[in-house]
């Protein structure tokens, strides 16, 4: 499989914002314009980033030229092909990258060395809704009724899977309705044609389903529950338990007891350069109070939001910043260690694989996710899939 990527024309910061006539010094020495790719035009992650460019343009007078892109293929692609410098990813460009999975599973791909930076957790949650007029209160409610499955989107699937076997369930436990897309899957959902979803609680789609005749429910995951917790996490390890209080029917009167991960994720290749990180890193600290009510979902990336701990390394430079900021600890670099030597282990796996002639590409992954395993078991790490 080729990938032929469309990638969408760059937006020169410039033509987006309206910036004042005299912008501060450029007392960080970053370039007068850096580039980075994010989701789509329209979607949360591009109207964070023309936020976090306003901010960048005011303070230091330099142009954060955007790279939409339509799936986390094209966003990484971009990174990888050095048509920009980082990206602000989803799990899927930079987890499911880092680990070789679905379609960085295909021999164009295999395991990135990729590194993050900033993780945005704010107040939404990412998680399975349901219907609010099937009785659904926890996962365990969802058997018998029918969830979406939509086609293509391996990732996304993965996640309900996750989330099924939270309450010890699987897809046969449920009845599987086909959608080709997550908008049809969260219309099917509207329209009785589904009982239950995938989405974040911030998406338009939450939204329509909280205004329609069934109503939104989000079906609680304990986080008190530790077998549950395990159950999710051997599935989807970038899983952690949320208190969503931003999205559709939620307050912080009125939360959502649920699941979620980082969205987005700005992140690198392990090969940037460690000084432009950490001027990066600098700079979306001291223009957080410029963005952060700018757009839905900004003020996750606030320093005091960080999960340092979390399920990919993290780039020397960042590591750096956050030495300085007084919040690295032993246990982080340990833990980022270890994550490094996975890559590293990824890496050999891959190559051995390479090597190796396949008759097709069902072969070729066949060989792959099976080498995969074996190395990471071998290494005493876990595999988390073996098949897909």
């Amino acid at each position: 499989m080729k990938f032929r990527v469309k990638l969408l024309g760059l937006a020169v910061a410039g033509s987006l914002f309206v910036a004042p006539a005299i912008a501060q010094k450029n007392t960080l020495g970053l370039p007068d314009t850096l580039a980075w790719s994010a989701y789509d035009v329209g979607s949360g992650g591009y109207n964070q980033a023309v936020a976090i460019g306003n901010a960048f343009k005011q303070k230091y007078g330099i142009n954060l030229r955007i790279l939409p892109g339509k799936n986390d293929v094209s966003r990484t692609l971009a990174l990888r092909e050095g048509k920009v410098g980082f990206s602000a990813n989803g799990v899927g460009g930079s987890y499911m990258a880092q680990e070789g999975f679905y379609d960085f599973g295909e021999p164009e791909w295999g395991p990135q060395p990729v590194r993050a930076l900033l993780l945005n957790n704010s107040d939404q949650v990412l998680t399975v809704i349901a219907a609010g007029d099937i009785g659904v209160k926890t996962p365990a409610d969802l058997k018998g009724k029918r969830v979406a499955w939509v086609i293509g989107s391996p990732s996304l699937n993965q996640n309900i899977t996750a989330i099924l076997a939270f309450s010890n369930l699987t897809w046969d436990d449920v009845k599987k309705v086909e959608f080709g897309g997550f908008g049809a899957a969260m219309d099917g959902v509207i329209n009785g044609q589904a009982d239950a979803a995938f989405t974040s609680s911030i998406s338009g789609k939450a939204y329509a389903l909280a205004k329609s005749p069934r109503g939104i429910v989000y079906p609680e995951l304990d986080p008190n529950d530790k077998e549950g917790w395990k159950r999710l996490q051997s599935m989807a390890p970038f899983f952690f338990p949320a208190k969503g209080t931003e999205g559709a029917d939620l307050s912080p009167e009125k939360p959502a007891i649920s699941a979620s991960y980082p969205y987005p994720i700005l992140m690198v290749y392990e090969s940037q350069d460690k000084d432009l990180v950490k001027k990066i890193m600098k700079a979306m600290d001291e223009t957080f109070d410029m963005y952060k009510d700018a757009a839905p979902g900004n003020v996750g990336w606030g320093l005091d939001r960080q999960k340092l701990d979390w399920v990919m390394p993290y780039h020397e430079g960042a590591i750096e910043f956050f030495k300085e900021k007084g919040m690295w600890t032993a246990e982080h670099q340990a833990n980022n260690d270890r994550l490094v030597e996975r890559q590293k282990v990824l890496a050999k796996a891959w190559e051995e694989v390479k090597q190796r002639k396949h008759a097709n590409n069902e072969e070729f992954q066949k060989d792959w996710m099976k080498t995969r395993a074996e190395a990471l078991t071998k290494a005493g790490m876990d595999p988390v899939m073996t098949s897909w």
